[in-house]
């Protein structure tokens, strides 16, 4: 009687890229304990095109597994989770004792749960919308903040105004992470279709711009991201609330 021999062994190369996002993230917590914010901020930046990268090359290859998912989402755990945080608590949380450590560990605890709502929703959920903020966007909206802030230098504002703020956008990001607010996933995107010439000078421009500013302008994108779920949940509700009143006036 013949057995079905189990498969061993994982597919190399999308690994391989998980596993270049991994080192990102956790060469971005070496540097941030040893003051260099704003490499450790790049650091995860680059952790997120290594994300972008695995599993797209995946799908190229036909090499997606369930191990690559597993291991992608533990390696996202320490580049969007663990990296941003501790970065956010070594720049600017340190001598906050307990409410620094207590937003930090808000950060960390929401990003493990987001991670994990996300990997039982596999081929479940619709693919347009992200339910909550996904963790590379909050990764890089705490990344942008502190990369924008360290080139910025000294600031004229009140360090303790800066802190609170900072400390408001870390727990909020978390607080995002693991709500029922959907955000646009752009997955419906087609890349391999042909586009008309204005839209790849409208590219080309987009990317000049962000070389020139790019701490600012992907602080600027991700926080707008960030409120583009509130604003379309919000716009969603209300239409939602206008429909049943409608009806029910219609079964009067």
């Amino acid at each position: 009687m013949k057995t079905n021999k189990v498969k061993r062994g994982v597919y190399l190369l999308p690994n391989i890229l998980t596993t270049f996002g991994l080192f990102s993230g956790f060469f971005a917590i070496i540097l941030a304990t040893r003051g260099q914010y704003a490499e450790a901020a790049i650091a995860i930046f680059v952790a997120m095109l290594w994300d972008g990268l695995d599993g797209r090359v995946a799908r190229l290859t036909n090499t997606q597994s369930e191990f690559g998912e597993q291991y992608d989402s533990m390696a996202d755990m320490v580049s969007f989770g663990v990296a941003p945080a501790l970065l956010m608590y070594f720049y600017l949380f340190e001598g906050l004792g307990k409410i620094g450590w207590i937003g930090a560990f808000v950060y960390v605890a929401a990003g493990s749960l987001r991670l994990a709502r996300f990997n039982t929703q596999i081929g479940v959920q619709d693919k347009r919308y992200f339910q909550g903020l996904p963790s590379p966007a909050a990764a890089a909206l705490i990344a942008g903040l502190v990369w924008t802030k360290e080139m910025m230098g000294p600031s004229v504002y009140d360090e303790q105004y800066l802190v609170a703020g900072a400390w408001i956008i870390l727990v909020s990001a978390g607080i995002l992470m693991v709500s029922n607010i959907r955000y646009y996933s752009f997955k419906e995107i087609n890349l391999k279709g042909r586009s008309s010439f204005k839209l790849l000078l409208l590219a080309t421009l987009i990317m000049i711009v962000v070389l020139l500013w790019p701490s600012a302008i992907l602080f600027i994108f991700f926080f707008v991201y960030a409120l583009s779920g509130l604003v379309f949940t919000t716009i969603e509700v209300r239409n939602k609330r206008a429909l049943k009143k409608q009806a029910k006036k219609s079964l009067k």
